[in-house]
């Protein structure tokens, strides 16, 4: 087999598996359309288009919706709107009600302020694995960069492009992913701009705790609770390449983080939380071989 063709299945054993793997592209919003068109722009452009795309919108007016049926004509691929009304920092339960609206058995997620490299979503499909989850990474791009491309849609950066922080990143290659991507049990890099996991191990889980109403690490204590019960976080690089828009620092916006509840569940080591897409007893949380135990996590969000 040549050098390419091994490298390029290098991610995943098996292209049957991936060849029949169906999808589910989970973008969360809130009140930035011209963003959002940006990366469903992004997504049309793809290699390989998703099977559908869930628009996990946490209050968004009108202009919004409008936005999001127009694109729904001109794409290939269905485009559904899920929308709760605008109560304040609600992503946690935004994402909730994506995955239970979630048609297919593999879900992507990315925020509706990331624009894609064009492989993004044939790379979350062929490094997927039955027990794990895959934590891509983010190129951020600067103000200059993130006001051009927002003007202008129909272009995306690229690893030369002026303007990019953490360039290592940008560079797509399936050499250097081999290279350089790890399987860990750890929290360090969690973010859930870009990630994919199996629905069924987010049903396992309750998907994300909605005690989490302000800016915090929702997306850390869900994967705690993934590692908790046995899956693998395979953290990707050089492959899923995504971008970040320029903006302000969530944090600044909603207040301070909600640590306490990420302390719970690793003090806990719990993997149902309650407070989650249905209601859940956490005595009956589903065996899981004990895994590597989890490093204090990272308090820088990278």
């Amino acid at each position: 087999m040549h050098l390419c063709m091994l490298l390029s299945q290098c991610c995943f054993h098996g292209l049957d598996a991936a060849a029949f793997m169906r999808t589910s592209l989970i973008v969360t919003t809130y009140n930035w359309p011209a963003a959002l068109q940006t990366a469903l722009a992004s997504i049309a452009r793809q290699s390989v288009l998703p099977d559908e795309i869930i628009i996990a919108d946490d209050g968004s007016g009108p202009q919004t919706r409008t936005m999001v049926d127009a694109w729904r004509a001109r794409l290939s691929t269905p485009l559904h709107h899920v929308w709760q009304e605008d109560r304040g920092f609600r992503l946690a339960r935004c994402r909730n009600l994506a995955i239970q609206a979630a048609r297919f058995e593999y879900l992507i997620l990315i925020d509706g302020d990331m624009i894609l490299q064009r492989r993004f979503i044939e790379d979350h499909r062929q490094c997927a694995r039955a027990n794990r989850f895959i934590q891509g990474t983010r190129v951020q791009l600067s103000e200059t960069l993130s006001t051009r491309l927002l003007n202008d849609t129909s272009i995306g950066p690229a690893p030369w492009s002026t303007g990019l922080g953490r360039r290592q990143y940008a560079w797509r290659s399936a050499l250097a992913s081999w290279l350089t991507s790890r399987t860990k049990w750890t929290l360090g890099g969690i973010q859930g701009c870009n990630q994919s996991f199996w629905r069924e191990h987010a049903l396992l889980i309750n998907g994300y705790d909605e005690r989490f109403n302000r800016w915090g690490p929702e997306d850390r204590e869900f994967a705690a609770r993934l590692i908790h019960l046995g899956i693998a976080r395979h953290h990707l690089r050089h492959r899923a390449v995504a971008f970040h828009l320029h903006h302000a620092q969530r944090a600044n916006v909603f207040g301070a983080i909600q640590q306490d509840i990420l302390d719970e569940t690793l003090a806990t080591h719990r993997t149902v939380c309650v407070h989650g897409i249905v209601p859940a007893n956490p005595e009956a949380a589903p065996a899981a071989p004990t895994p590597p135990a989890i490093c204090s996590p990272d308090p820088s969000r990278q």
